[in-house]
């Protein structure tokens, strides 16, 4: 999710597409908690681990 949240900002900005950098930016921000919280061992939404 983080790496698709990148590639979305990335091609937004070049393309000058303003709602593609922002899914992009909410998909990187929500990787990054989710990513966070799997880390800590704390399952999130019923899952312990997200790939």
């Amino acid at each position: 999710m983080i790496v698709l949240g990148l590639i979305l900002m990335v091609a937004g900005y070049l393309l000058g597409i303003g709602i593609l950098t922002t899914l992009g930016l909410i998909l990187l921000v929500v990787g990054v908690i989710l990513l966070v919280m799997g880390s800590m061992g704390r399952p999130a939404f019923g899952r312990r681990h997200y790939f």
